[in-house]
This record gives structure tokens, sequence and C-alpha cells, in this order.
């Protein structure tokens, strides 16, 4: 018997048969693998680091050594004239608008006449080896005038003006109920939250193709290739159709992709000498060239009577918006919205500011605004419980919030608010045991065995915390995403430009064409702007109007696959269903297989999606600005070293509010991935700037949490209440987490220290006792 026979062979009588083979995951509520996860894990997946071209040219970028600088002269002749090099643009090379940003257009494409921050693009040049880039545009000579800069937030609202368009960015007056009313006990408090990065593991990088028509082609890891593509089309003086952005693999995303970083250099070297140009940024020019955290300072007072229930927050939110707008306005908005969390405040007086300086500036960052301002209200509601001599989480369980209810906007919370019930789960879960006291158990101490102190000075801390993030955009942003969906014989693809971040659209895309159509094999096509819109992956706008839009294409076309059959059976399409590839019938007349009703057809549709509209807010801070929230509650435990300030987060115990889990075991990745950022924003992420210099831009000098530091995370709950509004009810799953753990790190931190905790990332000085 050949080997051949051998593997067909029918078993022998009384031979069990094996196992059939386990069916792979399939259509929502699978945890289907990513299509793209063994590629990068095997590190052979295509990023933009990896590009090439032939005839390639190397680009370099020279930025400014001063936060505050006049510029007198710039002399490129020296670099110009350098072997090897074939271009160097400024400011007075850009052949259209010379500003862009997000909202409003507020950035030079290279600075002109004044240097507003550290790092700022000063020139570009374009050479055939990246060396020769370097080293010409270091030769580039610019005259200075350095100029005090302004550093303090503070002093913005005194100091001369930064900029044309003045220091104040926004101001956002808030104001709810009675302003004068006074509550029983009263309790104030100053906070401050640092410049986090969200410092991507891969630095930014693109290439440039010029296009025989004119134009150019970008390959970059754009997070919102249309906006990126109306932007610089505008600064090269082309219209939109002449320039192409081909979306590259992004290595994760945040503000350091959803802003302009190499698009307009190469581009303009691309133009400028007719060959391809490639950038791929270092380290520190990562860390200068993107925008980061906003840092801010929050003060405080809140009113409750002698039962803890609230009565007034009052609150002042200064936010460091750096030396250009960027993302400041929807940052400020959710800031001021929700200055008072998830609780109910039948009063509000809340101001909020947003201004520029001359600091790195400042951008979208998972959770803006919202971050902020949990970490102070959290801490004030600890402070209150303090003050009452109540329960901390007995406090907060007396006033959350739940559907019906009103923000202090006005805006009435329409989608599900569960917000007693994840406080409830996290609440009630067994606490983690306490380490032994034996040699395996000295890496369980803050600081592990080489950097901790005695074990009898560390102490254990529990802290409660809850919060809220608002869902895709706010203030009227008009949020629309296209698809489209074709079948042909057993694929199906799908197209649609909502880049895949690592968020997990693809996957979805997928899962949803598998359920509705009942086709196993799905591509997602790659994204570039010969697509229709489909907006910027921010705040889980893929997961509802992508993905929405996605269904909606997949329907159509299961309606043109089955009215045929209908028809033939003289039943309507809703009287049959597709599972598992096979097409049946109510009464089971009709049985046949989605491949055979296809027969060779090709089939596609396009469709759309748009959430209901929303409204600026007014002048008083009242409108209905936002289209969805989410709501978690974390538990934190930590031990604390009270004589050398470290500190070892041990457990973090989240209750989330989800709407509906899509994928089990992307849901949990996606969670866990927002704590261990919290736990970066609560203890080691700061971004140091002194005098607006940035110190240390490197990841020596910027200590993000590794495996060692990522503390053991529990999800207790996750509640299941479906947003009738959102397609398939699902909320998005990443900013929550993030922005309720620090508040709960920095809880626990209180509790096992005494300690007034209002600083973030917490230092040692703030443990250790004076």
């Amino acid at each position: 018997m050949t080997s051949q026979d051998a593997v067909t062979a029918t078993p022998a009588q009384g031979t069990p048969l094996p196992p059939p083979p386990p069916e792979e995951p399939h259509g929502l509520g699978a945890s289907l693998e990513p299509a793209d996860a063994l590629a990068k894990a095997q590190g052979t997946y295509p990023y933009a680091a990896d590009l090439w071209a032939e005839g390639l040219l190397w680009a370099a970028v020279l930025r400014a050594p001063h936060p505050h600088a006049r510029i007198v002269a710039v002399d490129t002749a020296q670099a110009a004239a350098m072997p090897g090099v074939r271009a160097v643009v400024t400011h007075a090379d850009v052949p259209g608008d010379p500003h862009h940003g997000r909202g409003i257009a507020d950035r030079p494409a290279f600075a002109h006449e004044v240097v507003r921050h550290y790092g700022e693009p000063i020139a570009a040049v374009a050479a055939d080896h990246p060396d020769t880039a370097r080293l010409a545009a270091a030769a580039i000579a610019v005259e200075y005038e350095v100029l005090d800069p302004v550093t303090d937030p503070e002093q913005a609202f005194e100091a001369g003006p930064l900029h044309p368009d003045g220091n104040i960015v926004r101001h956002l007056p808030l104001r709810y109920g009675d302003a004068e009313i006074t509550g029983e006990v009263v309790v104030e408090g100053l906070y401050r939250v640092g410049r986090q990065d969200p410092a991507p593991i891969g630095a930014e990088a693109g290439l440039a193709v010029p296009r025989p028509d004119g134009g150019v082609e970008l390959y970059t890891a754009s997070t919102d290739p249309h906006t990126d593509r109306d932007r610089v089309a505008a600064c090269f003086g082309l219209p939109a159709e002449q320039v192409k952005v081909v979306v590259t693999g992004v290595p994760g995303a945040m503000a350091d992709r959803e802003d302009l970083s190499v698009q307009i250099p190469l581009g303009l070297l691309a133009l400028r000498t007719g060959c391809p140009v490639k950038l791929a940024a270092g380290r520190e020019e990562s860390f200068l060239g993107h925008a980061h955290r906003h840092p801010t300072l929050l003060r405080y007072r809140h009113h409750a009577d002698a039962e803890g229930k609230l009565l007034k927050v009052e609150a002042q939110i200064l936010m460091d918006a750096g030396a250009y707008s960027d993302g400041s306005h929807e940052a400020l908005a959710a800031a001021v919205a929700f200055a008072a969390g998830p609780y109910v405040v039948p009063h509000a007086v809340i101001d909020g500011w947003a201004v520029r300086t001359n600091n790195p500036p400042a951008g979208h960052v998972r959770g803006e605004g919202a971050l902020q301002v949990c970490a102070a209200y959290e801490g004030q509601m600890d402070k209150l419980a303090a003050a009452l001599g109540m329960d901390p989480a007995e406090l907060r369980a007396r006033n959350v919030m739940a559907t019906g209810d009103l923000l202090p906007t006005g805006q009435t919370v329409t989608c599900p608010a569960p917000v007693a019930e994840l406080l409830s789960a996290v609440r009630d879960e067994p606490l983690p045991p306490l380490p032994k006291d034996s040699p395996q158990d000295e890496w369980l101490l803050p600081g592990g065995p080489g950097g901790a102190g005695e074990p009898g000075a560390v102490r254990r801390g529990v802290g409660h915390a809850l919060g809220m993030v608002h869902l895709l955009g706010a203030e009227g942003a008009d949020e629309v995403s296209t698809a489209t969906v074709k079948v042909e014989g057993p694929v199906a693809t799908v197209l649609c430009a909502a880049v895949e971040t690592g968020q997990g659209f693809a996957t979805l895309a997928r899962q949803i064409v598998q359920e509705v159509l009942g086709v196993d094999e799905v591509r997602v096509a790659p994204v570039d702007t010969d697509q229709p819109p489909a907006g910027p992956g921010a705040r889980g706008r893929h997961t509802w109007v992508s993905a929405g839009a996605v269904e909606r294409a997949a329907k159509m076309v299961r309606t043109q696959l089955l009215q045929p059959l209908a028809a033939t059976f003289g039943m309507s399409t809703e009287l049959l269903s597709i599972a598992d590839g096979k097409i049946t019938s109510y009464d089971g007349v009709l049985s046949t297989t989605v491949a055979e009703a296809l027969d060779g057809k090709e089939l596609w549709a396009t469709a759309q999606c748009r959430p209901h509209p929303t409204e600026p807010l007014d002048d008083t801070g009242q409108g209905d600005a936002f289209v969805g929230l989410a709501f978690a509650a974390i538990r934190a435990v930590v031990d604390v070293d009270i004589e050398l300030g470290s500190v070892r987060v041990v457990e973090l115990a989240v209750a989330q509010d989800v709407g509906r889990v899509l994928n089990p075991a992307q849901c949990r990745a996606r969670i866990e991935a927002g704590l261990t950022q919290g736990v970066g924003a609560a203890l080691t992420e700061h971004l140091r700037v002194a005098r607006g210099v940035v110190r240390h831009p490197d990841f020596t000098g910027y200590a993000l949490p590794t495996a060692l530091d990522a503390p053991r995370t529990r999800i207790v709950k996750l509640v299941e209440e479906r947003d009738v509004v959102a397609p398939f009810g699902a909320k998005s799953v990443s900013a929550v987490p993030l922005v309720v753990a620090p508040a709960a790190v920095a809880a626990a931190v209180r509790a096992a220290t005494g300690r007034p905790v209002n600083r973030l990332p917490i230092r040692p000085a703030t443990i250790v006792a004076p």
C-alpha cells in the first residue's frame, strides 16, 4: 500500500475514526485570527520603512535647535553643493498653501520667520545616500535670533502673541444648573497630568514617487489617507486627484500617524527631483516630529451633602496645546464635557482653555481630554470620601450615572450606561493574595530584587476609579464611511478606506461578510485614496461607521444573491437564511449552497454608514455633542515602597461596557493593551521638556512599561447591553481602560501611603513623606 493509499484508506472494522479537524472560527462572535498575524510575528510584514523603488533618493529634515527664535537667514548653498545632494527645499519652495493643520491650518510646512517649538522643520534634503542627506541637512546654515520661550501655559494669557492667531486656541465655558449653590462638604484639589508620547515601536517613514502627470504618490502609514491627501495637495499647489496616498503597514497609531509628519518634505523633494524619495525617521526625530498628549493643569472644587450626594462641580482646565492647535479643539471639548465624570451632578461651573506655548505640539492621543479629567475628578472623589469618613467605592456608588441621566452639557445619556453594575463587579471581585516571604517573591516587590528596599517598607493599597469616553467625532463632525463588497466565485472582497492600525478592522470586516453572506474566504483590499473616504481611525470610528458600511454593502449583495431563488420559489428573501455556507428556506423546501447559488456570478454593492448628527457646544457648554459613550470601572491593587517611592501594580481588575463582543480574543487584547498603556501614563511615561527643549528623546529617557511592568489584568465583567443606534450594538473597547487605569492606580497609591497623589505620572517624591 502506497503512502497515498495509507492516507485515504478506510479504517479497519472497530478502529475508531480520528476526530474531525476543528472548525475555523467563523463570523461575528468568533475569535477569528488576523490575516496578517503570522507575517507580523515572523517579521516579514511590509511596513513603510521596508519600501524600495528604482532610483531611490533619501531624505533628511533639518529641525530647529531652539523652542523660540526668529529666523534671520537660511543659507542652503553649502548643502546643495555637496556631492550626491539632489535637492534642498525650505519654506520658499512650497508652491501652494504654506500652512496645514487638523481643523485649523495654523502650522507651516517649514518654519518661516519664526521658530515656535523645538524640533520644528526648517528644511529638507534629498540625496543618493541617507548619510549624505543627514550631513547635508546639518550643513544648512541658519542664523537665529533666540527669543525667550513661553513654556508655562498660565503665562500664555499674559505673554505676547506667539502666533498670528493669538495664544488662546479655545476657551470653552460650561454652565449647568445653579452656579451659586454650595454643599455641606467642600473639597478642593490641584492636579497635573504630564506629556505622554505615543512612542510607536515603528518610527515614521514613507516613500514619495513622482507621477507622469506632474503629481505624486505617497506611500505612508497614514490613518486618514484622504485628509492627508487633501492637506498635502493644498501645500503642493496640486488638485487632489494628482496626489495619491497609498497606506502601507501601520505599526500602531495615535497622534504619530494622524498628523502630517514626513508627507510634505517627501512629496516636495520627489516633485523637485523627479525621483522616488524615501525617509525613515530615527527615534529622536520621531519624538520631535509628532504630537503628544496635552499636559494639563486642573483645579477642582466638589460640593456634596452630608450623605455624600454630589451637588456641584467647579473646575478650571488648562491644556497646553504647544505651538499649534492640532487636535486641541476636540480634546478640550471632551475634557470640559466629562469634567464631572460618570456621576450625576445637578450643578456645574467649568471653564476650559487650550493655549499655545513654545512647547512641542499636542494632539490626538487615545482618550484625549477624558484621561486628564478622569485623574482629577477621581482624585476629588477620594478626597470627598475622606472628608465624609466614607468608603471611596461606596461614595462612587451613591452618585453613578445611568441611562436617562443628563451630562452637564444638557445631553441625555440615551446609550446603555451600566456604571453601577461595572462598579459592583470590580468591588465584589476577590483580592489577589499577598506575596509570601520567600526569595522567589522578591521579583514581586516594587523595583524587583535589585531595586527593592526592605520588605517591611512595602505597603499595599486598593483603589477604584470610574471613567467614560465618547465614541466617534463630536460637535457636528460628519462621521461617514463608504464600503464596497464584491463576491466572485468562492471569494469575497471588501474595499474600504478604513485603515487597519491594529484595532482589528480588517478582521472584523471579514467576520461581517462571513456572517451575512456565508462566504468563508474574505479578502480586505489594500487602502488608497482611489477608494471613497472612510475617515480617521480614532475613537472607535471604524467599529461603528466603517463596519456599518461593510454590513450594509454585504446585505445588499445578499439580497442580489437571494432574489432569484426567492422568485423561483415564490417567496420573499426574508424567508431565506444563510448559515455555514448554506441557503435554506423557513420551511426547508429550499436548501442549496452559497457556491451553487452564485454559479459563477459576480455580485457587488457599495453602501455608506452615517450616524445621527451632533451639534457644537454653545457658549455655555450646552449641546448634544456626542454620538455615543462608553464606560469602565477599574480596581487597582498596588504595592508601594514608602521609603524608595517605587510602585508595583499587582493587578488591575476591569469591568467594561462593550455593547457586544464581536471578536472575544481581539476584545480582550485591546482591553489589556489599554490597561498597560494606562499603567505607563500613571507611573513612567513622561516626555521631559525643560524650557521648551525636549530632554532625552529616546527609550532610555522615555520609559515605556515592559512585559515585566505589565500588571496582571482580570476582565471580571463585560456588559453586553447593545447600543441600538450602533451597528451590531458594539462599542469600541481600547480607549476607556486607558483613560481609567491611571486614576485607579493613583487611587491605590493614595490608599497605600495616605499621601495626596495629584500628579501623573506619579513621582517617587510624591510618595515618600518629607
